[in-house]
């Protein structure tokens, strides 16, 4: 397991054991305290999705902490799923994703899905969001990439004016 995946794991399971949020321990690579990115943390159970939160820009002073708070957010706060229970973290697996700084795009039409995840920004009426990360299995074109993060962001393209944006993602296991 990578240190990103094992330190989600530990701020998870302290969490739900004790309900106090954990400190960065000070063993971790430098990067982990230097970098800021914006993070997604994934939890499967029997290769099914379990939950999965995050942020697209940094909020945190580096990518200890908002690994730490997105763990604990995506097992605790993702609204399509029951709270993990601490009983069922041995049958967890977690992924964590970094993200690149977010970047503007014309149009979706030749993102290549497998490379870049999406974000539709609703720019009239502002506040509206919807973010899809890459390489997402059963998503095989763009135009269900930009479908789906219209969904997620309750966008109407068809009335909305949105912004576009592309995205990398370091992702670990």
């Amino acid at each position: 397991m990578s240190p990103h995946c094992q330190l989600a794991k530990n701020a998870v399971k302290n969490y739900l054991e004790t309900g106090q949020v954990i400190s960065p321990p000070k063993d971790l690579p430098e990067n982990f305290y230097k970098q800021k990115s914006g993070v997604f943390v994934t939890i499967e159970k029997d290769k099914e999705l379990r939950s999965c939160i995050g942020t697209y820009l940094p909020t945190k002073e580096n990518i200890a902490q908002e690994i730490i708070s997105n763990a604990i957010a995506a097992a605790t706060q993702d609204y399509r799923f029951t709270p993990i229970a601490p009983e069922e973290l041995n049958n967890l697996s977690f992924t964590v994703s970094i993200l690149s700084e977010p970047e503007p795009i014309e149009n979706f039409n030749k993102l290549d899905l497998k490379k870049y995840g999406l974000i539709v920004k609703c720019i009239d009426p502002p506040q509206k969001c919807g973010l899809l990360l890459p390489d997402i299995e059963g998503v095989d074109s763009a135009e269900q990439q930009f479908s789906i993060c219209c969904a997620k962001g309750g966008i109407n393209p068809e009335k909305d004016t949105v912004a576009l944006f592309r995205f990398k993602v370091e992702k670990y296991k």
